[in-house]
């Protein structure tokens, strides 16, 4: 974080100096949440957890060295006290990080200035913040959240990690309704907006897509109007291949960049072809030339969240050639997102973070481009918060599985069951010959794999992350499951 003395820090947050805090000491270090992170110079937030309390971790912060604590009630050591319980801290925090993000992106520092990139859409918003990271890195130092660090406490930490060298944050940007988007826009605003796509994921608390198009538009809104070319002004960059991404273009006064496989698109991919390992490559049409990409990350749904990272950093400056290297030099970050790895003769792709019908369409194709000639066993759980068409949506994910030609299907957990439904109905109608499993939960479904799997398999796991089917990896690789 930039240095700011606690009586500018209590001014911005509008918090009072407590305790032995002296109006002068400097905070220079990092602001987290968890004591254990605490450092010389930090910043410790105290909330209150469902388990622990964070004030009652204050002295421990202090003594790792922590200048102060952020607090919504008095420690008996140096603090800036609240009012209002963790609702006023979280407040507080947001203060804190819009300060830093407003001075660090000040145009008055000209070459200096933090470009600040949002990134936000149903699915694949924290493989394409990873990728646009990697990318941009090479630019200058780049701050971005780790895993899906995208909501408002999330948000505003990754925002402190900046300092005066850093020349891109790329955020997360998250909704679970109508004005979180802006929320956090309004925390850091960014002068590029990524939309990636809008689908299912969260159904059941925007009710439809057109409700989830109009909270995904919330981060073009807050784009500053476009400037005349190249590095200036507010950018807009849309997905030419999903309508209702590509219609928010009549939403911002920003430039508009889209991205696709459309023939109009002003970045974009032809000549795409899946390789034996499940990466793709494709032509990349960037700034009126062309280089080729060879991605090192598995799904022929990369390949649009490679566009989106090269119309990024086509829009900070980088060339063609440049941009592509970068790409194929990207590998995966954020855990348990279509990680591949081998044990015992068989391929394991862990897709275990979330899953939305979107996400698992992408992950059964690429399940499918995977095994080619071999067997392929599929290990699902349920996609949670679809609402009212959550019944229908796990039965078409059944029977897409079975049409992939999977051997088994494992299906994890009662809130799954249509995902078995669906696998049958195929069978009955004699268009799958392949074995429908039901367990109960992560263990029983790594059982019921152990009894299955061969050498030469490829096995995919995914499921809402309430089901930790990462843990079926974890019993088969490290042979605890009997």
């Amino acid at each position: 974080m930039i240095a700011l003395t606690l009586d500018r820090i209590a001014e911005i947050t509008q918090a009072a100096i407590g305790g032995s805090a002296r109006p002068d000491a400097v905070v220079d270090g990092p602001v987290v949440i968890d004591s254990r992170q605490s450092a010389p110079g930090a910043l410790f937030v105290a909330l209150s957890g469902e388990r622990v309390d964070g004030h009652d971790f204050a002295r421990r912060a202090v003594e790792a060295g922590a200048t102060a604590v952020l607090a919504s009630r008095p420690v008996d050591v140096p603090h800036l006290l609240v009012d209002g319980g963790d609702d006023a801290v979280v407040a507080a925090l947001a203060r804190l990080a819009r300060h830093v993000a407003l001075e660090l992106g000040d145009p008055r520092r000209g070459a200096e200035a933090t470009e600040v990139i949002g990134v936000t859409g149903s699915s694949g918003k924290t493989t394409t913040k990873d990728l646009i990271a990697q990318v941009v890195g090479r630019l200058g130092p780049t701050v971005a959240p780790s895993g899906s660090f995208n909501n408002e406490i999330g948000h505003p930490l990754t925002v402190l990690r900046a300092d005066t060298g850093t020349r891109q944050l790329v955020l997360e940007v998250a909704a679970r309704g109508i004005g979180h988007i802006a929320h956090l826009c309004r925390v850091a605003p960014p002068r590029i907006g990524v939309v990636l796509n809008v689908g299912s994921a969260h159904m059941g608390e925007f009710g439809d897509r057109d409700a989830i198009a109009r909270a995904k538009g919330e981060l073009v809104e807050s784009l500053p109007p476009g400037g005349e070319g190249r590095g200036s002004g507010g950018v807009a960059v849309l997905n030419a291949d999903d309508p209702r991404v590509s219609a928010m273009a009549a939403r911002t006064t920003a430039r508009v960049v889209t991205y696709g496989l459309a023939d109009d698109a002003h970045v974009r991919a032809t000549d795409v072809v899946l390789g034996d390992d499940g990466a793709p490559s494709f032509t990349l049409h960037l700034g009126g030339r062309t280089a080729q990409v060879r991605l090192a990350l598995v799904g022929a749904h990369q390949v649009h969240n490679a566009l989106a990272a090269a119309a990024v950093a086509d829009e900070l400056g980088m060339d063609a050639d440049a941009v592509a290297e970068a790409l194929g030099a990207a590998t995966p970050v954020s855990r348990w997102r279509m990680e591949v790895t081998e044990h015992d003769g068989a391929t394991f792709v862990n897709d275990a973070y979330n899953a939305n019908p979107e996400s698992m369409r992408a992950a059964l194709t690429t399940l499918g481009a995977l095994a080619r000639e071999r067997r392929s066993i599929a290990v699902l759980a349920h996609m949670a918060e679809l609402g009212g068409d959550g019944r229908a949506e796990h039965e078409k994910v059944g029977e897409l599985a079975a049409r992939t030609g999977v051997s088994h299907l494992i299906v994890v957990g009662a809130e799954a069951e249509g995902i078995a439904v669906g696998a049958e109905r195929a069978a009955r109608a004699g268009q799958w010959d392949g074995e429908t499993v039901r367990a109960a939960d992560a263990e029983a479904a790594a059982s019921a794999l152990r009894e299955r799997i061969r050498t030469g398999d490829v096995v995919i796991v995914k499921g809402s992350r309430v089901a930790a089917l990462e843990r079926v990896i974890d019993h088969i690789t490290k042979g605890d499951v009997q």
